[in-house]
């Protein structure tokens, strides 16, 4: 999430939000680039059509919404404070990261939504935590259903976005850890924690039943 202006071409509204071509243009591509790097990393080499195919389909429901979501909440969230907010997909490291796939690991940064308003300190809080918060709901949902019917599907959806939501509190450079740490220590330290717990459901949960 980037505190900058955007560029609107074609503005919209879908269910209440603003948008604009560009940015779901910007969406249709992030989510397919990330998905495909995903699938390729899990595929290890047999690019057959069926795994491929497979592969993309599980990693377009998980990592692929998981990452989008991230971002798109941060935008809702924007907009509610009366900014404007847009996606922007950064096309050089979609690129990058459908490369690094087939060396077996991934650095992933799809895009950033741009922001253009009023934006404080408090409210920069309020963004940030609004992506890795999404992360958490997404793990718990996929955790909770892998509890009712054991998948690679919900088992994936839940690993990666637990580690999504944790990676993303870090509290330095770009990320959103370190806008939450600058607004909250104790809402910072409180996602962090969730997070952690959420990593060690799946123990506790064994080792009480």
């Amino acid at each position: 999430m980037k505190v900058i202006n955007p560029l609107h071409s074609g503005e919209k509204r879908i269910l209440g939000f603003s948008t604009s071509d560009t940015e779901l243009q910007d969406i249709f591509r992030a989510w397919v680039a990330i998905s495909l790097a995903f699938a390729i990393l899990l595929s290890r080499g047999n690019f057959g059509i069926e795994t491929l195919l497979l592969n993309f389909v599980l990693s377009a429901f998980t990592v692929g919404i998981g990452f989008l979501l991230h971002e798109l909440c941060h935008k809702v969230v924007a907009q509610y404070y009366g900014c404007i907010a847009e996606f922007r997909a950064f096309n050089q490291m979609l690129v990058l990261a459908i490369a690094l796939s087939f060396l077996g690991f991934i650095f992933a940064a799809p895009g950033a939504v741009m922001i253009q308003g009023n934006v404080g300190l408090r409210r920069n809080g309020h963004i940030s935590a609004a992506g890795p918060g999404m992360n958490y709901l997404l793990a718990a949902f996929f955790l909770g259903c892998s509890f009712v019917y054991s998948s690679i599907f919900f088992s994936y959806g839940y690993t990666i976005n637990t580690w999504l939501g944790l990676f993303n509190m870090i509290p330095f450079g770009f990320f959103d850890g370190k806008k939450i740490w600058a607004w909250n220590k104790p809402v910072w330290g409180g996602m962090v924690a969730l997070g952690l717990l959420l990593m060690a459901a799946p123990a506790i949960v064994k080792a009480l039943f």
